[in-house]
């Protein structure tokens, strides 16, 4: 069986101990020291909230070259919820729940590039996300893709086969418009062309 390297970061070395307890015995991980920290595949961060300080562990860890990141706290709030996620946790896990199995579930799931959110946290991050889109995203005729609204329409007829004078006709813009368009969304995307563009859009459900 292959080993899972964890690294495990605490800001008191006695939570740091008593997960390190936990996991030590189990064989699907192992526990590296500090270091060997960079060559982690997960690292878990213990804390008691998802305040300053542990998100600037987060994103030193990330820096360092950790690329999955697992946080177990006592309390995530809101605020702190959509924080984590934004520092590049892919896993949560309340210490009340943090039993070996749970720990082992999340860190395999982590190390493989999914994600793990207790259930109502999930429903608390999703009304986040809700009300980013309508508060901020939408008002700008912004979409968490990355796209504007118009953006996808001028795609989504170059997947249908119009040509820029057919798309501007259809949607009233100039086909300078057009150009401008697709040119941006290229660059900025770093895209290579039109058809590159329309799998994008197709790859994100967009179209």
């Amino acid at each position: 069986m292959r080993r899972i390297p964890v690294y495990l970061y605490a800001a008191d070395a006695i939570s740091r101990a008593g997960l390190a307890s936990q996991l030590r015995p189990r064989p699907e991980v192992l526990l590296l020291d500090e270091a060997d920290a960079a060559r982690a595949a997960v690292a878990v961060v213990v804390s008691d909230t998802a305040g300053e300080e542990t998100l600037r562990s987060l994103r030193s860890l990330r820096s360092r070259g950790v690329r999955r990141l697992v946080l177990v706290a006592t309390h995530i709030d809101d605020a702190g919820l959509v924080a984590a996620v934004e520092a590049g946790v892919a896993g949560l896990v309340r210490r009340s729940e943090a039993t070996p199995e749970r720990l082992v579930s999340v860190i395999a799931a982590a190390e493989s590039g999914d994600g793990s959110v207790p259930p109502d946290l999930l429903g608390r991050l999703l009304n986040q996300v809700g009300a980013l889109q309508r508060s901020v995203l939408g008002p700008r005729g912004l979409t968490f893709s990355g796209l504007a609204e118009r953006e996808i329409e001028v795609i989504r007829l170059v997947a249908d086969g119009f040509d820029t004078a057919e798309i501007a006709e259809k949607l009233s813009y100039s086909q300078r418009t057009i150009k401008n368009v697709l040119h941006d969304v290229t660059s900025r995307l770093n895209l290579r062309n039109r058809s590159h563009a329309v799998a994008y859009a197709l790859r994100n459900g967009l179209i």
